[in-house]
């Protein structure tokens, strides 16, 4: 029973195994070529060798023959494909040329079927192309004749007539056409002749006539010898006993009730299943009228699949049939009676096919991935589809399951095409299992299923898609470089590389600076880094683009707006704008003695530069002369009096106010102000002069002034003693050296001969010292620059001190370079205060 239509698309061919008979004449097969879905083509091509050609031999250039380049063969990765049994034919690919894969036996191949030939099917994929090509298998005189029997034994009566025909088994000669039996002979021709005749089948039918008659008494034994010769070069023969017993009187022959017995039977039935009955008759009595049974002519494969029962004349079936292998037997049975006398007969038993093949599936070509952007109509696969059974056994419907873009299109006979019969999209459906399922229509129908799974390439035909329409990120100011600002994210639907995203900056300027100085993005994570260090005073916010792009061919991209704002941070503290204050200069404000309570004395007016509750400000009194005198407004910073002012309270008075933002931690400034509760000026100026100016900062600045001075102090004189020291020991070296009689060579280093410095002396040293009339502020510098040893005084000390240099009595009369040395320190002591810079 057929399936139901409707769950499938399918396309129906019905296929008729055709009969093999003995006598076929040459014909050309036409094929009808069939392109589907512009990807393939089709063609034939006959090819004729002879059999039993070594392995390797040329068969035939191919692809001249079909107008193929051998790049095509290649790139297409051309192959034979055989519908089941064997290879006898392998394609060289590089050569573009058929040859012999395996020895070829035409009697294997073919029997006694002529002419004899293989088909197979060329295949190239990209694009598919299906050539059918056949080869046929010429026969070559390798086999010799054969008689089924070794000898033959027959019993003659003596009254047997002249003329009288007795049937002999031919010869078989596996070869065909002129390779096979073409004569017999007989020897010696005595008593008996031989007669050949044709059959319908064209096998050769051999008898032998008794031309004198027999005498018992003359001999009882005859022996002949039959010789069967083929036509082939050279001739093969093959030969056979005959052996002739002459019996006494036997009157009657045999007689077969019907010259031919035709018998049909499935290819099913069980071993030992009745046929048929040869029946044959006898006019003598006793034992003359007694018959057996026998094969006189049958084929090999006749005798191995019938047996005949001898006494009966009953034919049963010794082995099990099929079909497919052979549909019809003829056979001769030879019916004798003791007398020696024979009849023959014929019997015709033809095999009725039975479906018990199942259709099969042949994968020809299959190209497993297809891109999603195929066209409709490209082919995925081509199947081969056979069954093996005959009429409706053998008729074959070819269907696919229906929830697939696929459809199956017959192309040859027998094959079909496996085509796209919707636009594809991956992402929908990446993967398909397309079934075919083929079902015959005998009864009960049989049916073969074969799953193909079809994969859908990818193709780059989807942009990425951001996760957001637009992205907002905080970030606090003053933030390390390098932090994190946010992640962008983004999707694509695509796979593979075409998936692989890659993300990038769009090059902009964001307050005149390029982007990428402030932002920079991982490329394969999206995460947004920021470069340096935001200022929410300087920028509050930045907008960018950030593109997204896949790894295809062509690239696609896609842009999203991000926007990063700067959260202000407590980082500024308040600013004092007024009262102005100056490190030198004492600036108060003025109260009369008459002010009411609620007096405006003045107002601190500060401003923070950071935003929100940082910026919000707050003013309290934090130290005050007279606290119960004075108050400062908490949000506006106005001091004014809190009772009325009287001629007791102190014309000085300071306050400190705390200017205090609202961020965390809170950050603050602090102003002092003088105020002078006084009438008039005169009375501010008498007492302005001894407004405390710091005295705690004072204190702590001249303990610092103090330590420095005794350290530079110690040091300085410690190197005025080390190169005075050091001069006196060069002078008394300088000065035995000018009392000895030894030549003074004098010495110039490098660079003193141009400076007009003394050479005796290896270093200059200057003193400038600068005196004034108060001690307090006079100074004095010693300084070494260049490898030289400045000490700087003023002038007058410098003059007096060439002088004394100069004096030769004054350095002849010291008692030693220390008196020297002593002289100089006590004048330094005497003149500067010691500062070394």
């Amino acid at each position: 029973m057929a399936p139901r239509v409707d769950y499938f698309r399918s396309c129906v061919v019905s296929q008729h195994r055709r009969r093999r008979t003995a006598q076929l004449k040459w014909q050309t097969v036409l094929f009808l070529l069939c392109v589907y879905g512009t990807d393939a083509v089709s063609g034939q091509a006959r090819y004729s060798i002879p059999e039993e050609m070594p392995e390797g031999s040329f068969v035939g250039n191919i692809a001249k023959d079909l107008g193929l380049e051998i790049s095509r063969l290649l790139s297409g990765k051309a192959r034979v494909v055989t519908k089941g049994g064997r290879q006898y034919v392998e394609l060289s690919r590089d050569k573009g040329a058929l040859v012999v894969k395996e020895r070829i036996d035409r009697e294997e191949l073919c029997k006694q079927t002529t002419p004899c030939s293989f088909s197979f099917d060329l295949i190239i994929e990209n694009p598919i192309q299906l050539h059918r090509i056949t080869v046929e298998v010429l026969d070559i005189n390798d086999n010799a004749p054969v008689f089924p029997k070794g000898a033959v034994h027959l019993e003659i009566s003596e009254s047997t007539a002249s003329g009288k025909r007795f049937t002999l088994d031919s010869a078989v000669d596996l070869d065909v056409g002129l390779n096979g039996i073409q004569s017999y002979a007989l020897s010696p021709t005595d008593h008996f002749k031989l007669e050949v005749s044709n059959r319908a089948d064209g096998k050769k039918y051999v008898e032998m006539v008794l031309q004198r008659e027999l005498d018992r008494e003359e001999r009882t034994e005859l022996k002949l010898v039959l010789t069967a010769y083929d036509g082939g070069s050279p001739k093969k023969s093959s030969t056979v006993q005959i052996h002739v017993s002459v019996l006494d009187n036997n009157d009657n022959s045999p007689v077969c009730k019907q010259s031919v017995y035709k018998a049909e039977v499935r290819e099913d039935s069980p071993v030992g299943s009745v046929l048929t009955t040869v029946s044959a008759a006898d006019a003598d009595e006793g034992v003359n009228g007694l018959v057996s049974y026998s094969f006189a002519q049958a084929s090999k494969e006749a005798r191995n699949v019938f047996k005949i029962n001898s006494e009966i004349g009953e034919i049963t079936l010794l082995n099990s049939l099929d079909y497919e292998k052979e549909q019809s037997y003829q056979v001769d049975i030879k019916v004798t009676d003791k007398g020696g006398l024979a009849d023959t007969c014929k019997v015709v038993i033809d095999v009725v096919d039975v479906n018990d093949n199942a259709p099969t599936i042949q994968l020809m070509s299959f190209s497993n991935t297809i891109a999603e952007n195929a066209p409709v109509g490209t082919t995925v696969a081509v199947v081969n589809v056979e069954d093996a059974d005959s009429a409706q056994n053998g008729a074959v419907q070819c269907k696919i399951n229906e929830d697939t873009p696929f459809k199956m299109e017959s192309s040859l006979t027998d094959y079909y095409a496996l085509v796209t019969d919707e636009v594809l999209d991956r992402e929908h459906v990446a993967e398909y299992n397309v079934t075919i399922s083929v079902r015959d229509q005998g009864s009960p129908a049989l049916h073969s299923n074969k799953t193909l799974t079809v994969r859908v390439s990818d193709v780059n035909d989807n942009a990425p898609v951001f996760h957001s329409a637009h992205y907002t990120a905080f970030v606090p100011e003053n933030n390390p470089p390098g932090v994190a600002v946010l992640t962008v994210r983004a999707r694509d639907a695509d796979w593979g590389p075409n998936a692989r995203l890659s993300y990038f900056l769009e090059e902009s300027d964001v307050m005149g600076s390029p982007v990428s100085s402030l932002i920079s993005i991982n490329s394969d994570s999206g995460v947004v880094h920021a470069v340096r260090s935001f200022d929410y005073e300087q920028m509050k916010s930045l907008s960018f683009n950030v593109t997204a792009r896949d790894g295809g061919s062509p690239p696609l991209s896609s842009e999203v707006l991000v926007t990063v704002s700067v959260q202000d941070q407590n980082d500024n503290a308040p600013q004092v704008l007024y009262p102005v204050q100056s490190g030198g200069s004492v600036v108060a404000e003025m109260v009369p003695r008459s002010a009411d309570v609620g007096y405006l004395v003045t107002k601190v007016v500060a401003v923070d530069v950071d935003s929100g509750q940082n910026a919000w400000l707050s003013y309290k009194l934090q130290k005050a002369t007279d606290r119960a005198l004075f108050e400062v407004g908490a949000q506006n910073g106005e001091i004014r009096t809190v009772r009325q002012v009287t001629d007791k309270d102190a014309v000085k008075q300071k306050l400190t106010v705390v200017v205090e933002d609202n961020g965390q931690p809170s950050r603050s400034a602090v102003v002092s102000i003088n105020v002078a509760v006084a009438d008039g000026f005169p009375e501010v100026l008498s007492e302005l002069t001894d407004f405390p100016q710091g005295r705690e900062y004072n204190e702590k600045l001249s303990f610092y002034l103090v330590l420095a001075l005794a350290a530079v102090s110690f040091l300085f004189i410690t190197t005025v003693v080390v190169i005075v020291s050091v001069k006196i020991y060069r002078w008394r070296q300088s000065r035995v050296l000018y009392q000895s009689s030894l030549p003074v060579i004098p010495y110039y280093p490098p660079g003193y001969a141009d400076t007009g410095v003394s050479a005796t002396l290896p270093h200059v040293y200057n003193y400038d010292v600068c005196m004034s009339t108060s001690s307090r502020k006079s100074d004095c510098k010693y300084s070494t620059l260049g490898g030289q040893s400045v000490l700087v005084v003023d002038q007058g000390f410098s003059e007096t001190l060439q002088r004394a240099l100069k004096d030769k009595d004054f350095l002849d009369s010291a008692e030693s370079p220390e008196t020297v040395g002593h002289w100089l320190i006590l004048s330094l002591k005497e003149r500067c205060v010691i500062f070394l810079l």
